[in-house]
């Protein structure tokens, strides 16, 4: 495994975006398709840990599933994790990570912090 990894999402811009200037630049990096490959509970833990973020910091309130399971509704921390773990296309993208540090790449250019 590289340095970096993206947490991507195929049909995504910013992820695109984001993948696209990792390779322009030539960054080594690992790619990871978290809505075949999703994270587990402590995997999920780590990341959230390292972006010093709470589970709901990262929710897409965009998403159709969030807004036919989840809108209007006071969950806990707990709760959300339970929601990003059943339903990862609610995590925000891109996510990129490096060592112990993680960031949402929003703007994409906001890679260019980690390298």
């Amino acid at each position: 495994m590289t340095g970096i990894i993206i947490y991507h999402n195929g049909e995504c811009s910013k992820c695109r975006g984001a993948l696209e200037i990792l390779q322009e630049k030539g960054i080594p990096h690992d790619v990871r398709w978290y809505l075949s490959d999703p994270l587990s509970e402590h995997e999920l833990r780590a990341l959230l840990d390292k972006l010093k973020m709470k589970p709901s910091d990262i929710i897409r309130k965009g998403e159709p599933v969030y807004k036919d399971q989840y809108e209007g509704k006071e969950l806990s921390e707990e709760e959300w994790l339970q929601a990003l773990l059943d339903n990862p296309i609610l995590m925000e993208r891109p996510i990129v990570e490096k060592g112990e540090v993680a960031i949402v790449a929003r703007p994409p250019e906001k890679v260019l912090e980690m390298i």
